[in-house]
């Protein structure tokens, strides 16, 4: 069975998984600006629409620059790692300057980051919705949970069970075809690497696991952790 032609993309080509309108692009999920170069081999995609595909462009670039920049501590463009922040913090100094001033002082002078939430949480369902599509079927409707937090913000507990996924963990079988049914039965359908239950797309940049078909977790540049919930 080729995992680039499973039955179930073919029954979900023509609409927008993020939104169920008429699908006209191919969206990556995640985006490349959450990846670096070379970039890994046959990325995950789904149909989406125009708007949603294009829509969530400049949140998606805003969450990666600002991810960036908390993790080197700085919004200077020579002080941040990845290639690809640094060359949008040097075109866009409006952006560097929005994210600098995200950063403040606690009580204690330790630098405290605070996103624009609203943006992220965007990105964030944006992508969970991606994920679960692209596994196994599309949710369309609003999540009734999202938790967006730093691994590093979490209690031991919390971290143990957060990172503790198990793959195919389902009420029942993944549908037949499904890429979540091929992984459950031990079968790759694709060139990812899994680890523990997480579907790696690229080491140290980004991790997610499609759970029960109803919960999705995202891990972005081992720092941000996300958990998007359906009933």
């Amino acid at each position: 069975m080729d995992p680039n032609q499973l039955f179930m993309d073919e029954r979900l080509t023509g609409y927008c998984v993020l939104c169920g309108g008429s699908s006209d692009t191919r969206d990556h999920v995640p985006p490349k600006v959450f990846l670096d170069k070379p970039y890994p081999e046959e990325l995950p995609v789904v149909g989406a629409c125009d708007e949603c595909n294009r829509g969530a462009s400049l949140d998606e670039e805003y969450l990666a620059c600002f991810l960036e920049c908390v993790v080197c501590g700085t919004t200077d463009p020579s002080g941040v790692r990845r290639q690809k922040v640094r060359r949008i913090l040097e075109r866009k100094p409006r952006l560097r300057k929005r994210i600098a001033e995200a950063e403040n002082r606690d009580e204690s002078g330790n630098s405290v980051w605070m996103p624009e939430m609203h943006r992220a949480e965007r990105v964030i369902l944006k992508l969970a919705r991606g994920h679960a599509a692209y596994e196994l079927y599309p949710h369309l409707e609003e999540p009734c949970d999202m938790d967006i937090v730093p691994l590093i913000a979490m209690s031991e507990e919390e971290r143990i069970a957060f990172e503790a996924v198990m793959l195919g963990t389902y009420q029942g079988w993944p549908e037949l075809g499904s890429r979540a049914f091929m992984r459950a039965i031990g079968s790759s359908p694709d060139k990812r690497e899994t680890v523990g239950g997480w579907i790696i797309v690229q080491p140290g940049r980004y991790r997610y696991a499609v759970l029960e078909g109803t919960i999705v977790q995202i891990v972005l540049s081992e720092y941000l952790a996300c958990r998007v919930v359906w009933e």
